[in-house]
């Protein structure tokens, strides 16, 4: 007993030490790091963007936080825009050159991506473009491009658009393991998955009218930039003319095919610089670094921008998700903020928690009544995500914005097929003729479903009520285009649910106008602990952080986030203002 309670105590030490060596590391780490960025940006450089990591609309970092870099995944649109504006009144930069291969970001991402690379263009600056295989979503924005080039051995991808939607019903048949659905909607889109093995009229013509507004939205930028027409664009598209590269360059898709050191030749005769000399490139992350220390607006006041993101569940919120605690100190918080003059708020999410986006428009109605609340729809501002915005007093959306759902739903798990089948009987007793109202080993019961229709039913009015008293409509009118129901930013203008198309610089120049100011500085709200100080907060979170990067590594990621998403089923509780379903568009 003795050798065994020495052997522990022996173990838990080394523990211990190890565990003061790693955050001592780290903390020297941290000191060396923000002592010395490393960042040199020589005379005669070039930005390169290669977008290499998935983009958030915020990552919300902490200037203050030496830590705040460590562990951390992504890179965030607010500082791409920023840098690259920052970049555009550098002397030191001549030019980007764009080596994008498999953009993780969305739709309306790419498009502000797009805009502020036209804006470095307009500069005087140019933009060069290079990949060994173009998606669609890699080409549409490195047409913006003066030049842009691909392997003459590569491939490019431009066919239009598609979407996929995966139907379970046969799948809870067979497994006896079912989702409950009950709804509001005219459109069966609501939840359709469960219900169907196939899609329904009306929900194949809405998908079909979504992403035929999206696609025109971006053959319209191509156009502009690549000096081809539409209609020839479609045409290019019908045929495939773009899947060989010598097809792509022929029906001028791109400028030629070109191998990646005959591009960088072309590069140094922009430059103006020697066959045999050495590029001075220097990457996005390091610029960001240089560009954070710099402002492009300047002033004592301020707008407050304060970005809502990710899938609304009920809690504290974070950069994965929105909740109702940390959202709702930031609008207190510049509410109470006599430096801050108007808020834009950001909204990237497809919803959630009805009773969540409540409390969060509760708040920011509180907030409108002292200072303008300007709204931008990012990639997706759909039923929550739609809700917490209607009461403001302006909406932009992108035209590439996925917005509307505006209805209800909820979804119940049952396994009583199941159970039956594996020999398992549940039997309930309670005191009063509901108490026994649910069980996932019972089928749901008629006066449950009622219950829970009578909520949702509930759910579904106020919803309209708030539409209707924000955007200045009546209820019928909100309900005629409401159930459920997605528009494309576009559509969602001519309707009445967004009021000018824009990007989020757009939403600020708005506030500003609001307010009579010229001259201003922007906040960014919330900030968020970096995964780092989570960790040494709580380190049973390392399991969480790593085995996420596990994951990442071994799965791609398609199959990685479809895992996500049926985890996020099990967080799912109360009635839900949300997406339907994830929609795919490829």
């Amino acid at each position: 007993m003795k050798f065994l309670r020495n052997l522990l105590a022996a173990i838990l030490g080394c523990l211990i030490a190890f565990g003061i060596m790693f955050v001592m590391f780290f903390i020297f780490a941290a000191l060396v790091g923000s002592s010395n960025d490393g960042v040199n940006v020589k005379s005669n450089s070039i930005l390169e963007l290669s977008f290499s990591e998935p983009i958030s609309d915020y990552l919300g970092k902490n200037a203050d936080d030496p830590f705040g870099s460590f562990f951390q995944e992504g890179q965030g649109l607010d500082e791409i825009l920023h840098a690259i504006g920052v970049a555009q009144n550098d002397t030191k930069i001549k030019g980007i050159s764009m080596t994008t291969n498999f953009l993780q970001a969305g739709f309306a991402q790419t498009q502000e991506i797009r805009r502020a690379l036209q804006e470095f263009k307009a500069s005087g600056k140019f933009v060069y473009s290079y990949s060994d295989f173009y998606t669609q979503k890699d080409y549409y924005l490195a047409s913006v491009a003066d030049q842009m080039y691909l392997n003459p051995q590569g491939a490019m991808d431009f066919k239009g658009l598609a979407s996929e939607v995966l139907y379970y019903k046969d799948l809870q048949e067979k497994t006896g393991v079912k989702m409950e659905v009950i709804r509001h909607g005219k459109y069966k889109s609501a939840v359709e998955p469960f219900l169907s093995n196939t899609m329904s009229d009306e929900n194949r013509s809405q998908i079909k009218e979504l992403i035929t507004s999206i696609w025109t939205s971006m053959l319209e930028d191509i156009s502009e930039s690549r000096n081809i027409d539409v209609p020839n664009l479609n045409t290019i598209a019908d045929t495939l003319g773009g899947r060989m590269p010598q097809y792509a360059a022929m029906s001028g898709l791109i400028d030629g095919n070109f191998y990646f050191d005959e591009y960088e030749g072309l590069l140094r005769e922009r430059l103006g610089v020697d066959e045999d000399t050495e590029i001075n490139y220097v990457s996005l992350n390091d610029y960001v670094m240089v560009a954070n220390k710099k402002t492009l607006k300047s002033g004592a006041d301020k707008i407050a921008v304060i970005f809502a993101q990710g899938e609304i569940l009920y809690g504290e919120g974070g950069k994965e998700y929105l909740g109702q605690g940390a959202i709702n100190r930031a609008l207190k918080k510049v509410r109470d903020n006599d430096n801050v003059k108007a808020i834009v708020l950001r909204v990237d999410s497809p919803g959630g928690s009805a009773l969540v986006s409540d409390i969060i428009w509760r708040e920011i109605e509180l907030t409108k009544k002292e200072k303008p609340v300007v709204v931008s729809f990012g990639n997706v501002a759909a039923s929550g995500g739609y809700y917490i915005a209607a009461g403001a007093d302006k909406i932009f959306a992108e035209p590439t914005t996925i917005t509307g759902s505006i209805g209800v739903f909820g979804t119940i798990p049952n396994i009583a097929e199941l159970a039956e089948d594996i020999g398992i009987n549940a039997e309930q007793v309670g005191t009063n003729e509901n108490s026994v109202d649910y069980s996932l080993f019972e089928p749901v019961t008629d006066s449950f479903r009622q219950q829970i229709l009578e909520g949702i039913e509930n759910t579904y009015d106020t919803f309209l009520e708030r539409v209707a008293a924000g955007r200045n409509m009546s209820v019928d009118e909100v309900n005629e285009i409401a159930q459920g129901r997605v528009w494309s930013g576009v559509d969602a203008q001519n309707l009445g649910l967004v009021d000018e198309i824009g990007n989020l610089d757009d939403a600020i120049e708005a506030a500003a106008e609001m307010v009579d100011l010229e001259s201003f500085g922007i906040g960014k709200y919330p900030k968020y602990k970096s995964d780092f100080e989570r960790l040494m907060e709580d380190l049973g979170s390392a399991k969480t952080m790593f085995g996420d990067a596990l994951l990442k590594e071994e799965l791609n990621n398609e199959i990685y986030q479809t895992l996500k998403e049926i985890k996020g089923v099990t967080k799912k509780k109360g009635v839900q203002a949300r997406m339907p379903y994830t929609l795919h568009i490829k």
